[in-house]
């Protein structure tokens, strides 16, 4: 609950201009509960009129019809995520009956930390719990907190830059990333945050090689070192954003090389862990944060929350240093509000505008539902159920005449990954002759997969699959590409059952629908190498 002088602050605003805002929220909270799911982000929420959906193809509302296995980009809300929202939304509005929609909204995202971290198995000593719309935006307080912790002067150093977020090149420079702000402010995309970006310069590195062939691990290490020792030797301070896991499900570097760094420059650089797949363990996470690193984490990919949501989770033993930040950089507060940051942080929270952003919060709610239902399945069942389904998708892969399997990559067997120690993305690319096929035809597939029109007039399929978008391999002009299938937590939770022959049916079901993607996934092969031939 709040604290009094954090509740002091917001019953403040209800002067003049409070009550009239507050009045303006409580509308905006009566809207289509879709509507209010598909606000408060960026320009990749927007949905689109004709269809229904946003540039991922999911949409604001369940849609159990659609095959989806598309964990590794972005998942529609379940059924039963859609109703943890309404209810979360019927019960705030009680609640601002007492308190107001301020004070009432702060005091349920403080509870819902204290949910996220029970979920994760992480104690409130141990990580406090920063939001934001999107894994993106989440950067852009990583790069925050790195300067308060650091000083401003930075050398940001990406790993695994060609499988991060596209925004990434931009918050890596404290730069904006869109055209505007979760909150509606018009920004120029590129240009520098004010505040932010004064002496922070970026070095991108990608995993990939220019051939599209994946570093070995060894080659990777090197990389990541020596460009830590470059910026360091230079004067500077390293906030490095390590890799775990990538689109194909990769970590970068390795643990070992994360320990000679931190070894070799203490208080010089400081870790932030990219976990937005949340593909790792919940003692890997807890090994993290123990560590001092911070770490970046959304609902949305394996955990099957709507898109966006982000978070950050930050050792607890930071609290106090970073709540007494000093100033906060000028464009920063137009991406954050009062109640993203913890109550325990009252003095840095206070310099940020208190306002509502009832999209960051209801996907979330819906988020943190399924990654309560996912835990709540017992351990072995979890662990069952990703291996059968990956040793599935893996003899259909191999069975089709079309597909080729990417290799994944080989780790040493660690307690701390759990059950997700195993593959839960499958990345394959799709032949063409002699070698796979482009972006720009993987695009296309995707798209047609997903039952949207396509500019080529292929024929969609008439039951939509989401499967994970396309990735560029290499850097080449017109680059070859691999798509993906990704197990998740709702496959999990959903094909869980007391019942033993119960749960194999529904595990069952999830595997004849996987290969009923395929089968459609080589019919639009065959329509549009038909296609093409009149072209």
């Amino acid at each position: 609950m709040l604290h009094g002088s954090v509740r002091f602050q917001l019953l403040e605003t209800e002067g003049l201009s409070g009550r009239s805002r507050s009045a303006s929220a409580m509308a905006e909270l009566f809207a289509p509960l879709d509507r209010l799911l598909a606000a408060g982000g960026d320009s990749r929420l927007t949905i689109n009129r004709a269809s229904g959906l946003n540039e991922y193809g999911c949409q604001p509302t369940p849609c159990p019809e659609t095959l989806s296995f598309s964990s590794s980009t972005a998942t529609s809300i379940s059924e039963r995520a859609y109703h943890r929202a309404q209810a979360a939304r019927e019960g705030l509005m009680r609640s601002a009956i007492d308190v107001g929609i301020d004070a009432a909204l702060d005091d349920r995202i403080e509870e819902m930390r204290d949910e996220l971290r029970a979920h994760l198995g992480l104690s409130p000593a141990l990580a406090d719990v920063v939001f934001s719309p999107s894994g993106t935006d989440s950067q852009l307080q990583a790069l925050f907190l790195a300067r308060t912790l650091l000083g401003p002067e930075l050398v940001t150093v990406v790993v695994a830059a060609d499988q991060t977020g596209s925004g990434t090149v931009n918050t890596a420079r404290g730069c904006h990333f869109s055209a505007a702000t979760a909150h509606g402010g018009q920004v120029q995309k590129g240009e520098p945050i004010v505040g932010l970006a004064q002496a922070v310069t970026s070095v991108a590195l990608p995993l990939f090689d220019e051939a599209g062939q994946t570093r070995c691990d060894t080659a990777s290490d090197l990389m990541v070192f020596d460009a830590v020792e470059r910026a360091v030797t230079g004067g500077g301070k390293v906030l490095l954003q390590v890799m775990d896991s990538s689109k194909f499900g990769w970590r970068a570097p390795s643990d070992t090389c994360l320990e000679a760094i931190t070894a070799r420059w203490p208080g010089e650089v400081q870790i932030v862990v990219d976990a937005c797949q949340m593909r790792l363990g919940r003692a890997r996470l807890k090994r993290y944060l123990e560590r001092g690193y911070l770490v970046i984490v959304t609902g949305s990919k394996f955990f099957t929350g709507p898109p966006f949501s982000g978070a950050i989770l930050v050792p607890g033993a930071f609290a106090r240093h970073l709540d007494a930040a000093g100033v906060i950089p000028a464009g920063l507060l137009e991406y954050n509000s009062c109640s993203d940051w913890p109550q325990n942080w009252p003095v840095l929270r206070s310099r940020f505008p208190v306002r509502t952003n009832f999209g960051q919060w209801l996907r979330w709610e819906a988020a943190i539902e399924e990654i309560g239902a996912y835990y709540r399945v017992p351990d072995s069942f979890r662990k069952a159920a990703l291996t059968t389904f990956g040793h599935a998708v893996e003899r259909l892969i191999a069975a089709s005449p079309s597909l080729g399997l990417l290799p994944w990559q080989a780790r040493p067997l660690d307690a701390a990954d759990e059950e997700l120690a195993q593959r839960t993305i499958f990345s394959f690319t799709i032949r063409h002759g002699a070698g796979p096929r482009s972006l720009s035809d993987c695009r296309t597939l995707y798209r047609a997969l997903a039952g949207q029109a396509v500019a080529d007039d292929l024929e969609p399929v008439t039951q939509a699959c989401l499967i994970g978008q396309p990735v560029a391999l290499g850097r080449d002009p017109s680059p070859p590409a691999a798509l993906r299938i990704s197990a998740s937590a709702r496959l999990v939770s959903q094909a869980w059952s007391p019942s033993i022959d119960v749960a194999h049916r529904n595990l069952q079901r999830a595997i004849d629908d996987t290969g009923a993607a395929i089968a459609n996934l080589e019919a639009l092969l065959v329509r549009l190498d038909e296609s093409n031939q009149w072209k």
